[in-house]
């Protein structure tokens, strides 16, 4: 199927995850700014997006419940709403504990019901079994193109006006978001309805409960959190320490954004010709080799731009296979609930690559301890993926026959 016959639904889930991700993904600059203004060190705002990643995890297999029983157009505007005031009253603050529920409370709900748990369990409604990972590829690489076009956007605001009307223009875009959710209406007859709509809820639970490759790929993408908030929350700040100036950072992380959207898109058609967990495999091997080099070879602008390109291109690659994954093993119908749950092991990831990334630095004044943990990370991730059974379970083999 071309990406062109996709049905409406996709391309406005795509316009969603564009300004959900493109700003979640862009806070790492706002790092510094905000910890001049309130005085602080950096593990008090490493602290906010790590509370904010944790709470997206946390409140993501309740609306991916909502929005298996109620659809996702009612979870993406009650989000929208969330995501929006959230970023106002960080704009507002005059205390810095306040960010601790404008950014860290307020934008994490909001977070987790406009970005992939949601927008990929509509999709895999409306898209044929056959083409979910290359669909899933397309929409998760609409999020890179946020992050491509938001970043350095943010910079420049933050160059030419300050933080707080950043802040103000980001929650405008929120509004968007319930433009777009606001079009969108779910199937009358999906694509890919089989005799799992028969499934409960508590059944669907219990049968991924108790199946070891789903806590093989909740171990999995904990590490793919770790990374993306530790390299997204203190790459900027990392780059500044080795001198180099706030545009280097900013265009790093925009590389990351571009160079994402290609490889989401690829690593999702690899793992529609290929073995996803064998694919999930060979990215993780990618990450570990391309950290490692950034690590041991001298920091200047060009390898900056380089590594950003690098990780970039496996970046959020394992979005579509790891979504694919649970899809191909347990079905489309609890893939929210499902995949929420996922999630929330991912962002329990982010947090602590957010909040220890800060500490680390704060106790040693260096961020080299955590960079080759990350390193460690890669490739204990990579022989994670092999023994997953990527085959569906007999429930589906069985309604299929």
């Amino acid at each position: 199927m071309s990406i062109f016959r996709f049905p409406l639904l996709v391309w406005l889930g795509i316009g969603t995850l564009i300004i959900s991700l493109g700003i979640r993904q862009s806070f790492g600059i706002f790092m510094m700014p905000i910890s001049e203004h309130f005085g602080t060190g950096r593990e008090f705002f490493s602290f906010a997006i790590a509370l904010q990643n944790l709470l997206f995890g946390v409140f993501q297999p309740f609306v991916g419940m909502a929005a298996d029983k109620w659809g996702a157009r009612r979870i993406i505007i009650a989000g929208a709403c969330a995501y929006g005031l959230g970023l106002l009253l960080t704009s507002i603050s005059t205390e810095s504990s306040m960010l601790y529920v404008s950014l860290g409370a307020l934008v994490g709900l909001g977070l987790s019901a406009t970005s992939y748990v949601i927008v990929l369990g509509a999709v895999a409604k409306v898209v044929p079994a056959e083409h979910a990972a290359k669909a899933f590829g397309l929409t998760t690489a609409a999020g890179s193109f946020g992050m491509f076009a938001v970043i350095p956007g943010a910079q420049y605001m933050l160059n030419e006006f300050d933080w707080q009307s950043a802040m103000q223009v980001f929650g405008v875009l929120c509004c968007f978001m319930i433009s777009f959710a606001l079009f969108m209406r779910a199937p009358r007859s999906t694509t890919n309805k089989q005799v799992e709509d028969n499934q409960t809820l508590k059944e669907a639970l219990s049968e991924a409960f108790a199946n070891k490759s789903y806590w093989l790929i909740h171990a999995g993408f904990f590490v793919c959190g770790f990374h993306v908030m530790f390299i997204a929350t203190h790459l900027p700040s990392y780059l500044a320490d080795k001198n180099l100036p706030a545009s280097s950072a900013a265009m790093a992380l925009a590389y990351v954004g571009i160079f994402n959207i290609f490889g989401s898109y690829f690593w999702g058609v690899m793992g529609d010709k290929f073995s996803k967990r064998h694919v999930m495999s060979a990215l993780y091997l990618v990450r570990t080799v391309v950290i490692g080099a950034f690590v041991t070879l001298p920091v200047t602008e060009s390898t900056a731009a380089i590594f950003g390109a690098a990780i970039g291109f496996c970046w959020l690659g394992t979005v579509p296979l790891t979504s694919g994954l649970v899809r191909q093993i347990f079905g489309a119908r609890y893939l929210s609930t499902l995949y929420g749950l996922v999630f929330f092991t991912h962002q329990v990831g982010s947090f602590l690559g957010a909040w220890v990334g800060g500490r680390i630095y704060d106790y040693y004044g260096s961020y080299e301890p955590i960079w080759w943990s990350t390193v460690v990370l890669a490739f204990a991730a990579a022989l994670i993926h092999l023994p997953i059974n990527d085959k569906p379970i007999e429930r589906l083999k069985l309604a299929m026959a």
